[in-house]
């Protein structure tokens, strides 16, 4: 049976704000936890970008739920090799409930720096290599490392769990969901297809665990919540590439100004009803994933956890 997770979002809530969500979601009868790993947000109105890895050891102190990093980007912005000690640490706080999610990424976050921004096909290269590195420091020995895009020299990482820390492969398109099937011991996507989620599975993902998210706006009324979703989040409705290669959050602002609000609908369940809800989680679960989190767009969270700990979550598990 799919097991429901929450989604916290670093880019609309504070360090405080996340902690005190990842309480809730354990309270409501949430089973695990999804946290984006982002530079930027993704515009002004969403307002926050705290450090994952400083929220993922406060959260190691409140909650006994499974986290995963969704996802984090260790091409760039961060060398593999941090990556690894940080990944180490947060699986030796969560008493190995962690999970390490990485994606190729998109330029908002990783251009910081200046580096120019690869295409789609080195990125995914560049991505093979670091997950070698994470893997290869993440045993605690001696690790030297001169590969096409990254060097490590004399590294060791001393503290380091018991166990090799799970690597999950996003993955939006075909390529990149074999690669995750190669390299990865999980998969984890936004899109519920089912073709993803095989190919992951035939090159190699055999039966390991695949994540899946989506967003709701659950408030008193479908028009506040649709309003809440077409300000914070209508980027996610932009066509092609365009997440992965503009630059800031301004940048995403203008481009969002073309998405209409019934582009939002469509993608979004808005308001109090439970029933679309229940029906994109069964569409993931028929899609063939294992995991499936959801992230309340807005404020209102406490309405949101006990709308769901009462209505929703019962539901599912009566299914």
């Amino acid at each position: 049976m799919v097991t429901i997770g929450y989604f916290l979002s670093c880019e609309e809530f504070g360090p405080h704000e996340l902690v005190r969500q990842a309480e809730m979601a354990e309270q409501a009868g949430f089973e695990r936890l999804w946290i984006s790993d982002h530079f930027h947000p993704w515009n002004d109105d969403q307002g926050n970008s705290p450090f994952v890895w400083s929220v993922i050891g406060a959260l190691s102190q409140v909650t006994t739920l499974p986290i995963t990093t969704a996802v984090t980007c260790p091409i760039l912005r961060i060398h593999p090799a941090i990556v690894a000690q940080a990944a180490a640490t947060a699986a030796l706080q969560c008493e190995q409930r962690f999970a390490l999610g990485v994606g190729s990424g998109e330029a908002l976050n990783e251009h910081v720096f200046g580096d120019r921004w690869p295409p789609a096909d080195v990125r995914l290269d560049m991505l093979e290599e670091a997950v070698e590195v994470i893997r290869e420091l993440l045993t605690g020995r001696q690790v030297t490392h001169r590969g096409n895009h990254f060097t490590v020299e004399n590294a060791r990482l001393y503290t380091v769990p018991p166990e090799p820390v799970p690597i999950y492969v996003s993955a939006f398109g075909r390529r990149a969901a074999q690669l995750a099937g190669r390299i990865g011991d999980g998969f984890a996507s936004t899109l519920a297809d089912h073709d993803l989620v095989r190919t992951f599975r035939d090159n190699g993902g055999g039966r390991g665990p695949a994540q899946a998210g989506f967003k709701v706006c659950w408030a008193d009324t479908a028009d506040e919540a649709l309003g809440t979703a077409h300000q914070r989040w209508a980027h996610e409705q932009l066509p092609g590439q365009l997440a992965q290669v503009l630059c800031t959050p301004h940048q995403f602002e203008q481009a969002s100004s073309l998405v209409s609000r019934e582009a939002v609908e469509r993608a979004v369940p808005c308001g109090p009803e439970i029933e679309r809800p229940l029906d994109m989680i069964e569409r993931f679960a028929d899609c063939g994933y294992d995991e499936v989190y959801v992230q309340q767009i807005g404020p209102d969270q406490d309405s949101f956890f006990q709308a769901w700990q009462q209505h929703v979550l019962p539901r599912i598990r009566s299914s």
